[in-house]
């Protein structure tokens, strides 16, 4: 059974792995926090390290607790049980000390196992280990033949007709050139509700598109959300996709400047130039404050906005600001929101600059 919708709000997920300076370490996790997020049952999902990379467990809780969520639930991505997850972990959160003040605020932290024995694993074992002799690998539940690439364009059009009917009333408000997002959107999420909480500048489609066409960078708030877009359709136009979270200078930055890390990373991002650039932002409502202050300044012009940041502090006040903005954009208002929102968004201006239709 998954979670309630109010239960997906209130909880956040930190994924946390040991750490490595090879970069695929770290972009092993976070295409595992994107699966998961787009599963749907957790809504903010962030990944932690102990060790040789960033954020650390201590950052990631700091990132959630700021999304107001009520409960946080830490699972280590290690095979087994072992010091690192009996008592590593437990000691670089800071269990003992920290624990108290977080109830104190209404938070509690609740600790997972880790993956263990699981007939899931044994699965994936065996497909690499036929895969390393030379043999195809097929799922059991997967056909891949004409039929079964028939029967998913089936299901695509058969969850498109019943979206149009859901939203029939709601889509009827919107020009047509504005329907291909609110149905992406609403398809991703399977939520109807999206429909109403849209809201598309006038000059938001063309202003996206005439982006992407142009080789425009694309900056997002969150890996996740740069992990949900596909780089090699969007290499197509010379485009190139960036997040800063990570820079090792946004932690300077952060501390001197007392930023959050979203609001650092936006600002670094804006120093590098973002002139023409679309923003997706998915996660982090201090991004948009910083991006909307330095656009205030005069100090960058953007060619898009996507601000649809999630959670009970900030979100919707800086969806309210985006919109006072002169820059065209794309928001959700409300608290609603996440990285599969502002992936959906761009997907499907994406497939609009592409000259596709949706079906």
């Amino acid at each position: 059974m998954g979670l309630t919708t109010k239960m997906q709000d209130s909880v956040g997920l930190i994924l946390i792995g040991h750490g490595s300076k090879l970069p695929h370490n770290r972009e092993n996790l976070e295409k595992i926090a994107a699966m998961i997020c787009s599963r749907g049952k957790f809504k903010t999902v962030e990944i932690a390290f102990m060790v040789r990379d960033t954020p650390t467990v201590n950052d990631a809780v700091d990132m959630i607790v700021e999304k107001g969520v009520s409960k946080i639930v830490l699972v280590p991505a290690f095979l087994a049980a072992g010091v690192h997850t009996t008592e590593d972990i437990p000691g670089l959160i800071d269990v003992k000390e920290r624990e108290p003040k977080l109830k104190a605020k209404g938070i509690e932290l609740v600790y997972g196992e880790p993956i263990g024995s699981d007939e899931r694993i044994a699965e994936i074992l065996e497909e690499k280990a036929l895969k390393a002799l030379g043999q195809e690998v097929r799922k059991d539940s997967e056909i891949v033949d004409a039929y079964s690439v028939s029967a998913a364009g089936k299901i695509v059009d058969k969850s498109m007709m019943l979206i149009r009917q859901a939203i029939s009333d709601d889509l009827a408000k919107f020009p047509k050139y504005k329907v291909p997002i609110v149905e992406r959107v609403v398809h991703t999420t399977a939520d109807p509700e999206f429909a109403k909480l849209l809201v598309i500048s006038d000059d938001a489609v063309k202003a996206g598109v005439d982006a992407i066409k142009a080789g425009a960078k694309v900056v997002t708030d969150v890996k996740m959300v740069k992990a949900g877009i596909n780089e090699a359709r969007l290499k197509k136009f010379g485009s190139q996709i960036y997040t800063y979270m990570n820079d090792e200078r946004v932690m300077d930055l952060a501390k001197k400047e007392d930023l959050t890390r979203s609001a650092a990373a936006m600002r670094l991002a804006i120093k590098d130039g973002l002139d023409g650039a679309i923003i997706l932002v998915g996660n982090a409502p201090t991004a948009v404050f910083e991006l909307a202050d330095q656009i205030k300044a005069g100090k960058v012009k953007p060619a898009l906005i996507v601000a649809v940041p999630v959670g009970f502090v900030g979100a919707s006040e800086s969806k309210e600001v985006t919109e006072k903005l002169s820059i065209p954009y794309v928001v959700t208002r409300g608290r609603k929101g996440g990285s599969t929102i502002a992936v959906a968004v761009f997907n499907a201006l994406l497939t609009l600059a592409e000259g596709k239709l949706y079906g």
